[in-house]
Formats: structure tokens, C-alpha cells, sequence
């Protein structure tokens, strides 16, 4: 997920403090004093203070109306803030949920907003990564917080509620994203393609693993089955991601791309980063492009396991997302200077395609 950071905080940030009356990105999120610097940050003060009633079900046994409505208030101040960070961060993503039922959307953008935080907490400058890490471990025991009903800050109640509407929803791809963002800080290398897939799962793949309990399944469609293409979803966005960020990680001096691929196809570190595209070099870009394109066609083969009400937005962001990898290939294959993407009304453009398919996928669109 860190590939996917766009601009800095100032536009969320606005965003949030118009928003949240007494929003601030500086605010503390947690009573272990963590905090972070971009527009997912906690807020302090106004109506809700940053660290929140301990347990939801407590505020349920009450019976207090005047409680429960304090609630609602404040579990729609939660949506409505993991809204607005989704629509910032991840366009493409959030294009694709308007086709979920509300409630869906809803949990989605609660889930997002987390894996946002997360990401945050790495991207947020420091001189030393001692602090790093003690942050990331305070958000994993945050974490287990959320899953037991305590929220600590307002961003965190959406997701507590979500978890409860969800029971299918497990920690576990949660804390594998907490443990992907520690690779982050132990390497920046991959020697093969084996670990660049468990970083691509880590931060990523457990994407579509938190996602499927919300989407759920098509009729007869084991949840089980259901998983494997969603990882494979993760995996084939997150390569995409790599592919679009080369020139930007190889200023951070980070090379996500597999040393043995480099070494197959002649490629060596220097002409990487000095970002020298020659045959050798795009030789190299057509073959990851193959490899993403690869994890996406396992991603398609599962879109028919998915509920119904889903499946239109899954294909959705397939296409779009995947558009990108044709954006590289326009580019002639210059992701050093030229950054691919594809624009809101090529998206809007891709949608009939991706109902016809969803509704006759035996006509091989």
C-alpha cells in the first residue's frame, strides 16, 4: 500500500477539519500518544472527544436514548470521515464502491480508512526507525482493541461497528498489513519473486481478504472458495502499483522489482536508478507487466463466485486498474518520467463493458 500515497495531507486535511468540526491532523488517536501527520488522523476536542466510550455494547445495554442517538451521531461523523479519505487516496478504488449497496460501502470505506492509517504511520517523516516500530506495535495492540468493541478515536469507531455487522471479518489479514509495513522498514530489496508475493500479500493481498466478508458470495459459493481469487485481486493491484512507481521508488533508492528478474534480463541496479529505459529495461517492464496481468486473470475467474450486488463493482475496478498496465505499455514502457493513469471519463467509459461482462461473461468481452 505504500505505492499508493498520492499527494501529501493538505486536501484531506481540509477536507476533514470542513468536515469534523475540531478536526485536527496533529491530534492524538490513541492514549498511547500516537499520532500522524496526514489527513487520517484522529481529531481532539468538538463533540467527540479523541478517545471515545470503551465498548459499544455498553452504550447499547444502556437503553439510554439519548445515548444511542449520541451514537448514531457519532458512527455517522465515522462513515462519512473514512468516506472522504477513501474518495482522496484511492479514486480508482472508490469509483468502483459506488455500485455497493450503502451499507457495504460503508463497511469498505471504514476498512479502507484503516489500511490508510496504517500506511500513514510509515509515510509520516522521522530521523530514526526505532519510533516506527513502536508505533506499529501500539496500532496492532490498537488493533486488538478494535476487535473487542474499544474504540479510541472517532476514525476507529467505524470500524468497531463494522467488525460487529461482519463476525466473518478476522484480525488476522489486519495484522498481516501491520506485518508488511515492517518488510517495508527491513527491506527494499526482493531476491526473487516468492518474497516480493509476501510483501504483496502483506499490504495488499489482505485487501481483498478483509473485503470478502462485506461482498460475501454467490448463491451455493463457499466463502473458502471465494478467497483465493480476492487475494489474487490484491496481489494483481499491488504489482500494478509497483510498475506505476518505479520512478518515484527509485528516488527513495527502493527497488521493488525482483533482483532475479533483474539479473535475467540484464538489468542491473545502476541503470535502474539512474533510469535508463533501453531494450533491456523494457524487455524487463513487459515481463512484469505479463506477470500482473497473469494474477488479474486468476482475479476475473472469481468474480462469479462473488454475491451478485458485487460483482459489477469488482469488475469495475479490475478494468479500471488494470487499465493501467496499457497506460505503462502507451507510455512506451517510460514509467521513469511518464506516471500512468487513467482518467475519470475512460473510467466512465469502461463501464458498459464491465456490466456486459459481469451480466453474459460467456461472451468473452
Amino acid at each position: 500500500m505504500q505505492q499508493q500515497q498520492t499527494q501529501g495531507k493538505s486536501m484531506v486535511t481540509g477536507a476533514l477539519e470542513a468536515m469534523l468540526p475540531g478536526y485536527s491532523a496533529a491530534g492524538a488517536v490513541s492514549e498511547a500518544g500516537t499520532s500522524h501527520s496526514r489527513g487520517a488522523a484522529g481529531r481532539g476536542g468538538s463533540s467527540s472527544n479523541a478517545v471515545l466510550p470503551g465498548s459499544i455494547a455498553a452504550l447499547l445495554a444502556t437503553g439510554d436514548a439519548e445515548q444511542l442517538q449520541r451514537r448514531e451521531k457519532l458512527l455517522d461523523e465515522s462513515y462519512e470521515a473514512c468516506r472522504v479519505i477513501t474518495a482522496h487516496y484511492a479514486k480508482t478504488f472508490y469509483f468502483g464502491t459506488k455500485f455497493f449497496s450503502e451499507e457495504k460501502r460503508r463497511a469498505v470505506f471504514a476498512i479502507y480508512a484503516w489500511c490508510r492509517r496504517t500506511d500513514d504511520i510509515v509515510d509520516k517523516p522521522r530521523k530514526e526507525t526505532v519510533s516506527l516500530r513502536r508505533e506499529l506495535s501500539e496500532w496492532g495492540r490498537r488493533l486488538r482493541d478494535v476487535w473487542n468493541g474499544r474504540a479510541h478515536d472517532l476514525l476507529d469507531l467505524a470500524l468497531v461497528d463494522t467488525v460487529q455487522k461482519y463476525p466473518e471479518l478476522t484480525i488476522e489479514p489486519f495484522e498481516d498489513m501491520i506485518k508488511g509495513m515492517v518488510m517495508d522498514l527491513d527491506q527494499n530489496r526482493f531476491a526473487n519473486f516468492d518474497e516480493l508475493y509476501l510483501y504483496c500479500y502483506r499490504v495488499a493481498g489482505t485487501v481483498g481478504l478483509m473485503m470478502m466478508p462485506v461482498m460475501g458470495t454467490a448463491p451455493g459459493v463457499s466463502f473458502e472458495k471465494a478467497l483465493e481469487p480476492a487475494l489474487a485481486l490484491g496481489v494483481g493491484l499491488q504489482l500494478t502499483n509497483i510498475l506505476r512507481d518505479v520512478g518515484e521508488d527509485r528516488v527513495r533508492q527502493r527497488i521493488y522489482l525482483p533482483q532475479e528478474d533483474l539479473r535475467r534480463f540484464g538489468v542491473s541496479e545502476a541503470s535502474l536508478l539512474k533510469g535508463v529505459k533501453d531494450e533491456k529495461y523494457v524487455a524487463l517492464i513487459k515481463f512484469q507487466i505479463q506477470r500482473a496481468r497473469d494474477w488479474y486473470k486468476k482475479a476475473e475467474d472469481g468474480i462469479p463466485l462473488l454475491a451478485p450486488d458485487c460483482q459489477l463493482p469488482i469488475r469495475a475496478s479490475l478494468d479500471m486498474y488494470s487499465s493501467i498496465l496499457d497506460k505503462i505499455e502507451e507510455n512506451n514502457y517510460d514509467n521513469f518520467n511518464k506516471r500512468a493513469y487513467t482518467t475519470k471519463l475512460e473510467k466512465l467509459m469502461m463501464l458498459p463493458r464491465a456490466y456486459l461482462r459481469v451480466k453474459n461473461p460467456d461472451l468473452g468481452l
